[in-house]
């Protein structure tokens, strides 16, 4: 039987000398300090994440469903992937890729560990939770009444974590083909916990003082989109351009139809993402399930026909990003407005995200790779003010009106919760990678111009 060498073909032989193997002893040895620690740990931990509970408290309809939408939401990680990878030049798609599946991996196991405490724990004066569900402890079968009281709180928790995955995954797109991966490793986690926890917390965590204030996102529209967009400005202007990428450049995308895939799945993914916010199989789900479909379609069309006046062509490539920036403005909006308010959501943010893409490149010269700034801080940034013109307290109780419907205030309260997110993820991403540049943000020259494909992981996307 043939076997299969597990050393990448593009990797010499030769540079697993003796060298190599003393340091890759002592990340085994590591490691396995690192397993043994957390077993022993686990003996103090013991039922932690289990606990005594009432099972006719538990909605078994309710919980099916945010488990599936949890799965759902863990899916648009890869598809982030694939839709980032297909748009840059082939020599970094495979690079573009891992650092999604990185993504994936490392904030799983912080948010474990100290995310979900950060978020979700006890109210530290507005800002930022305690320490008190450190590992899980505490969170188990019974329900957390302050935010699900019928499902697991182990289910509401899993559910939060693929926002947490997903939010860095997007920045990623910001500064592709040019960040150095043991960099990327240290700067997610450090974002994920000094930026996405705490704003998380502000918005969605009892105690919050955007929650407190009654600032509306239903699914992530500032938590997410926002924060994850305006890091994305920050990250480019530190890092800096492309080697041999001049202002305005167009730069054609690798593999067009990976990038059709990646669209597609995370159209069919953001039904968990802003249908499962409702945390149980009921009708505000239903409605944010209508309301998510239809933004999408709305900007879809609208970038198209955007395309089609600016290049004489409809592109498939804009009505794919557009059906994204589409899903990204509804999803503050989602468990708050209805159908014909969804219509107006989606295409008014199609021009303000296609318009900011334009001014990017035409008007500064910022190398945002692959315009996360304009497709998700402008697409959040309008749909979280959108929410607070067309919200309706009739489609969800606990939501508010908004300003068409009599409520200037929340109007108000939605812009503060904009400018307040924006301004804390970008002064806090840029100080930090201004931090992190001291050790190193860019790969070589010599590795840009290979490509991250072949010079950080040793594997090649495509072999024609």
């Amino acid at each position: 039987m043939a076997t299969t060498s597990t050393i990448p073909e593009a990797l010499p032989v030769a540079t697993l000398s003796s060298s190599t193997r003393r340091p890759f002893a002592l990340y085994v040895g590591i490691l396995l300090a690192i397993g043994v620690f957390a077993g022993v740990a686990s003996r103090f931990f013991a039922g932690a994440s289990a606990g005594a509970f009432d099972a006719k408290a538990i909605n078994t309809g309710d919980t099916a469903w945010v488990l599936s939408a949890a799965a759902l939401v863990m899916i648009m990680t890869p598809a982030v992937g694939f839709f980032y990878g297909g748009m840059v030049r082939s020599k970094n798609v495979v690079s573009v890729i891992k650092q999604s599946l990185l993504i994936l991996c490392l904030v799983s196991v912080q948010w474990v560990l100290i995310g979900y405490s950060l978020v979700f724990g006890t109210d530290l004066g507005g800002v930022i939770g305690g320490l008190n569900y450190f590992g899980l402890r505490g969170v188990g079968y019974a329900p957390n009444p302050a935010y699900a009281s019928s499902i697991p709180q182990l289910a509401f928790m899993i559910f939060q974590a693929m926002f947490a995955i997903i939010t860095p995954a997007l920045i990623i797109g910001s500064f592709a083909e040019r960040m150095r991966f043991r960099t990327l490793v240290l700067f997610i986690l450090l974002w994920t916990t000094l930026v996405y926890d705490p704003i998380a917390h502000w918005v969605w965590g009892t105690g919050g003082w955007l929650h407190n204030l009654g600032a509306l996102d239903f699914a992530g529209g500032t938590v997410v989109h926002i924060s994850a967009g305006f890091a994305g400005l920050a990250a480019a202007i530190v890092i800096g351009r492309r080697l041999g990428i001049k202002p305005g450049q167009p730069i054609e995308a690798n593999n067009v139809p990976l990038v059709l895939l990646g669209a597609g799945l995370l159209w069919f993914g953001w039904f968990g993402f802003n249908a499962g916010s409702a945390l149980g199989a009921s009708p505000l789900s239903v409605s944010a399930f209508v309301v998510t479909n239809t933004a999408a379609a709305a900007t879809g069309l609208t970038w198209m026909a955007l395309s089609w006046a600016e290049t004489g062509k409809p592109s498939a490539m804009a009505t794919a990003t557009g059906a994204v920036c589409g899903l990204v403005a509804i999803t503050p909006a989602s468990g708050f407005v209805g159908p014909m308010a969804s219509i107006a959501i989606g295409v008014i943010a199609g021009v303000v995200t296609y318009t900011m893409l334009l001014f990017r490149a035409k008007k500064t010269r910022i190398d945002d790779t692959l315009d996360v700034w304009a497709a998700h801080g402008m697409g959040g940034l309008a749909g979280a003010i959108l929410t607070g013109v067309f919200a309706e307290k009739a489609i969800n109780s606990a939501g508010n009106d908004g300003l068409l419907f009599g409520n200037p205030r929340q109007l108000a309260i939605q812009i503060l919760a904009v400018v307040a997110s924006l301004t804390y993820s970008f002064v806090v991403t840029y100080l930090l990678l201004r931090l992190l540049k001291r050790s190193g943000l860019r790969v070589t020259p010599e590795e840009e111009t290979s490509g991250l494909d072949r010079a950080t992981h040793g594997e090649e996307g495509y072999r024609l």
